[in-house]
């Protein structure tokens, strides 16, 4: 691998994990864009999947003390059948199309976050049901599925402590799911990335984190995660746009 592309994929990392340790989310919603742009959607969002579970362990043992896990459990197994949804589309599905999906799914869910914080309250099962079939498919298919799961905790009025930290172990099961399902349907690149790139990964997850841990005292997760939406967002719609000038 090129050392600069290598020195750019963890900078991406680092910045996705400071992110995702400030606000509780920002590692997909940074990571897979930027990587789907700079290796191509398919290896971009499963580099993110990798990124992901290393990230989540992490911040888990940090937060895991407010972790809801009668909700977690509600929602993880919901998440694995939208796994296997999505790992079938990525199969089937040309990599002009997965940029247009990646970026179309990081833009729709980031528009319905504000939506449902200011019109929607939900209850009941089937809006559990919904959300969790809809985060499995997406961080299978685009790595990103946070700003669902986002959209959801503000719709049911989730107290942010606890959805935060809960947020993690949902996170870990989707991307180890979206890994196990797009590599059992043959989805999954052979040549992603060189082994030894793996532990400079882990580092910059690790270091990213850290850094997150400094500055969770002196910036507010708002401002953090406003920052993550509007670099998604960038992100993403370059990606849409490389995506349908390709189709």
């Amino acid at each position: 691998m090129d050392p600069v592309l290598l020195a750019g994929l963890c900078a991406i990392v680092t910045a996705g994990a400071c992110l995702h340790r400030v606000a509780g989310i920002g590692l997909g919603m940074v990571v897979a864009p930027a990587l789907t742009l700079a290796i191509g959607a398919e290896a971009g969002v499963t580099f993110s999947n990798c990124a992901a579970v290393v990230t989540s362990v992490v911040v888990l043992l940090v937060l895991r003390a407010d972790v809801d896990w009668p909700h977690f459990w509600r929602l993880a197994p919901l998440i694995v059948v939208g796994s296997v949804l999505g790992a079938v589309t990525v199969r089937v599905t040309a990599a002009s199309w997965l940029d247009v999906l990646v970026g179309a799914s990081v833009l729709g869910a980031l528009a319905a976050m504000p939506l449902t914080r200011t019109r929607f309250t939900v209850h009941g099962r089937t809006a559990a049901m919904t959300v969790g079939l809809t985060a499995g498919f997406l961080n299978t298919t685009s790595g990103v599925a946070a700003p669902a799961l986002t959209a959801y905790a503000l719709a049911i009025r989730w107290e942010q402590k606890s959805f935060a930290a809960t947020l993690q172990p949902i996170l870990l099961t989707a991307n180890l799911s979206s890994l196990v399902t797009k590599a059992a349907v043959g989805a999954v690149p052979t040549d992603l990335v060189p082994w030894w790139t793996w532990p400079l990964v882990a580092g910059a997850v690790c270091g990213g984190v850290g850094l997150g841990s400094l500055l969770a005292r002196r910036v507010s997760s708002r401002a953090a995660g406003r920052l993550a939406v509007t670099v998604a967002a960038v992100g993403a719609t370059v990606a849409l746009l490389r995506g349908l000038l390709a189709v």
